[in-house]
């Protein structure tokens, strides 16, 4: 039995192939270690009631993470996943590998994350290869859930927002300067609070002036984060997480615009990183020892 999981810093998305040739599928919140601890990370999964009868029976765990990206990290929840799978191997990566895998397949190719953080990184059809890119809510993540939940807050908080919009988003979310800081700066995953705005861009995604910041947001990522790429106009960009699916049609503009191939646009990896894995694993199994 193998599951896989693709994990971003709001949800968590899992798929387990069943002894009976089925898949299950659950989701569970968003397991970045930069967020949560050893402790944690096992209490949200032990509390998903339909695993637990395939526990000890799964051999193989590949978890695709948001904030795996360094040794520490992805050690941290290889501790954390252990003793829950006591007969599996335990695989953890990053998120932006398991995006490789399900986009790109084995051939090379840029992969880009837009969800609640925003990241990209070239992957050479083996690897995906370190870059600059990939800083942070605090320092980075353009065009990002995050990204546009600071530019909505803020013209909201500031009143630069037009006067209808401001009266609907007011009537959602019943914000005042408090709650705002309270929620930013005082508690747990404040990234995960700026993006849970995203939805009302979506609800008024037609408006002039919820479009002018999605292309803003585009722009701003494809100018810091791929552009510097000095072959980004000889393969392919891939895009995976919400934003990127529910606004690919301004995303596809503003790539068209510079220069930029737009390939796959998908909500979720997770389908496609669970065929490959299990495909690829098949095939290993099938071949002759050397």
């Amino acid at each position: 039995m193998i599951l896989v999981a693709d994990s971003g810093s709001s949800q968590s998305d899992w798929m387990l192939t069943l002894p009976d040739g089925n898949t299950l599928s659950f989701t569970t919140k968003g397991l970045n270690p930069f967020f949560v601890n050893e402790k944690e990370i096992a209490k949200i999964i032990q509390h998903v009631p339909d695993i637990q009868p395939y526990m000890d029976h799964i051999e193989e765990v590949y978890f695709f993470g948001s904030g795996c990206s360094s040794p520490d990290r992805r050690e941290l929840v290889s501790n954390a996943l252990s003793p829950l799978f006591a007969n599996a191997f335990i695989s953890v990566e990053t998120e932006l590998i398991g995006a490789a895998y399900a986009t790109c397949g084995d051939r090379k190719g840029y992969i880009a994350t837009l969800g609640t953080g925003s990241d990209v990184s070239f992957f050479d059809g083996k690897e995906v290869l370190p870059t600059r890119q990939g800083v942070g809510y605090v320092l980075g993540d353009e065009g990002s859930g995050v990204w546009f939940g600071k530019k909505l807050i803020t013209g909201f908080l500031y009143q630069t927002m037009p006067a209808d919009l401001r009266d609907s988003f007011d009537a959602r979310f019943r914000l005042n300067k408090e709650a705002v800081i309270k929620n930013v700066y005082q508690r747990a995953s404040p990234n995960a609070y700026l993006a849970s705005f995203a939805p009302f861009m979506s609800d008024h995604a037609d408006h002039p002036y919820i479009d002018g910041i999605l292309r803003d947001g585009f722009r701003e990522f494809v100018m810091t984060d791929i552009k510097p790429f000095p072959d980004y106009r000889d393969y392919v960009c891939h895009f995976v997480g919400a934003i990127a699916f529910y606004f690919r049609d301004q995303l596809r503009q503003v790539c068209e615009q510079y220069g930029v191939k737009a390939g796959k646009i998908l909500k979720s990896p997770i389908e496609e990183l669970f065929k490959f894995i299990v495909e690829r694993e098949h095939y290993y199994e099938t071949q002759p020892n050397p």
